[in-house]
């Protein structure tokens, strides 16, 4: 299996497809799983990330996290962030408003989470 591929239940997709999807309408996408931010260089040739090649295929907007994250965590920030998207709250906001929400917590529950692309 490649490592630029995403294992679902039922089957796989290698990343490179992804401008394949169509996503110029997707205001956001949200990876809310591992490292989905970071960048590999895996041959010399290229350096992708999961992330950047969504934002490449089209998508205006795409929320990854830098490093492994926790499952509890993640699923706390997730829900007071698309609470604060239903508020109304840019994208950019709802992600800072969600972080604060936990930041009596270490950083590493909170802080992996980056907006890359239309803040909006």
């Amino acid at each position: 299996m490649d490592e630029n591929t995403l294992l679902f239940a039922d089957s796989q997709f290698n990343i490179r497809d992804a401008a394949l999807l169509g996503l110029q309408n997707t205001r956001l996408l949200t990876l809310s799983a591992c490292q989905t931010a970071m960048q590999a260089n895996s041959n010399g040739e290229e350096i992708s990330g999961v992330a950047y090649v969504f934002e490449r295929a089209g998508a205006r907007a795409v929320m990854a996290s830098l490093w492994s994250v926790d499952d509890a965590a993640t699923k706390d920030l997730m829900v007071q962030f698309y609470q604060n998207i239903n508020k109304g709250m840019s994208k950019n906001d709802a992600l800072r408003q969600a972080k604060l929400s936990q930041i009596s917590r270490h950083p590493f529950y909170w802080s992996p989470f980056i907006l890359i692309g239309d803040p909006r």
